[in-house]
């Protein structure tokens, strides 16, 4: 459990070390920054994303789910504010920036991590079993 949170979280760091290469207005200063903000980035996805969302879920539902993506670009605004040699030069370079940042951590996580494993449990009735 401990190593798949270590390696998620490398692999975000990773993920942020690439992303200038494909949004030029995001920088990224060293591999130390990185891991800095990947760490910031998923705890404010886990803490402070799920209440936003559920304070601005009218609009929403108004656009369809599309304001997720203005919440995402936002929070990866907010983050690369707070962290030194994490910057980004804009609201839209922040939501191109979280957009492909989250493909890039999504791909690698699949090849390092595979398929996600469905169990399916049935439960099987015999007729000698009681009713």
């Amino acid at each position: 459990m401990t190593r798949n949170l270590l390696l998620c979280w490398l692999i975000n760091a990773l993920a942020l070390l690439a992303l200038p290469y494909l949004v030029p207005s995001v920088q990224v200063d060293s591999f130390t920054t990185a891991l800095v903000a990947a760490l910031l980035l998923g705890l404010v996805n886990t803490l402070i994303r799920p209440l936003i969302v559920l304070l601005t879920l009218p609009v929403t539902v108004l656009t369809l789910g599309l304001f997720v993506f203005v919440i995402n670009g936002l929070l990866f605004w907010f983050v690369a504010s707070f962290v030194k040699g994490f910057s980004v030069g804009g609201f839209w370079s922040a939501f191109f920036g979280a957009i492909v940042y989250a493909l890039i951590s999504w791909a690698a996580s699949s090849v390092v991590f595979g398929r996600p494993r469905v169990v399916v449990v049935r439960h099987v009735r015999h007729d000698n079993d009681i009713r």
